[in-house]
């Protein structure tokens, strides 16, 4: 909380000296909003809370994440080239999804990999700005739809990376570590799985943690495919797909 604490010491700061001097007044009041939106929006930012965005390695080693599942279509494809390339991965599921489609989430766990929380319903444009009690509605109704295959996620990541300045009290009461990444495929910018393939896997080094991205929010002829796509690449510079222990991850 110490970046919101300033930001009101520089507000109540402004205000004192506004009417002497206006100009640093103005740096006063809007510089702390400049330095709250770049930590509640920017991914990988550690003023509000730890992101973990790489895990302590000296492997050639990656961790492949992938979010807003489980999809009817996608998950059993993703899973079987999970299988065929002997790699690991964690779902960050969408408690809402994992609720439609229980069989996939039994699935997953079942394959060996590790299930993520991703919030119940993934609100976007709401989260950076929603309350205590809507985020703690928003993770225990997702551990309430895990549950139907008697998992507990421990590793949380938002929608977007975006943060919340309640967001660290929440997860710390729900025992849920905060998850980033150092690599993501960014698959509606570039809707071409070959590139998608290429901007993950370029300039990889041990202990990076990959974004991809399942379901319709990604259009249907990449998604799939730039996991293939991928994991081929990974396979061809020698890398494995691996879940980092708690240990490997900074504190």
């Amino acid at each position: 909380m110490f970046i919101v604490s300033l930001n009101l010491a520089c507000k109540f700061a402004a205000v004192l000296i506004g009417r002497t001097a206006l100009g640093p007044a103005f740096a006063l009041w809007f510089a702390p909003d400049v330095l709250l939106a770049y930590h509640l929006f920017f991914p990988n930012a550690q003023g509000l809370l730890r992101i973990h965005s790489r895990f302590t390695t000296t492997a050639r080693e990656v961790w492949l994440t992938i979010d807003d599942g489980p999809d009817p279509t996608d998950t059993p494809r993703i899973l079987a080239l999970l299988a065929a390339h002997r790699a690991r991965a964690t779902f960050f599921l969408i408690g809402k999804n994992a609720t439609e489609h229980p069989a996939l989430l039994r699935a997953i766990a079942a394959a060996g990999h590790e299930i993520g929380h991703h919030t119940q319903t993934h609100p976007l444009y709401s989260f950076w700005c929603a309350r205590p009690a809507r985020l703690h509605r928003e993770l225990t109704a997702g551990f309430s739809s895990f549950a139907v295959a008697d998992i507990r996620p421990t590793r949380f990541r938002s929608p977007a990376g975006i943060k919340n300045i309640w967001l660290k009290s929440a997860l710390t009461a729900h025992g849920l570590t905060c998850v980033g990444w150092s690599a993501r495929g960014l698959e509606r910018r570039y809707r071409d799985p070959a590139i998608v393939a290429q901007v993950v896997t370029r300039g990889l080094k041990p202990g990076a943690i990959l974004l991809l991205h399942e379901g319709p929010r990604v259009p249907a002829p990449i998604r799939v495919e730039a996991i293939r796509l991928v994991l081929e690449n990974l396979t061809a510079q020698g890398y494995r797909c691996v879940l980092p222990t708690a240990a490997q991850l900074p504190r």
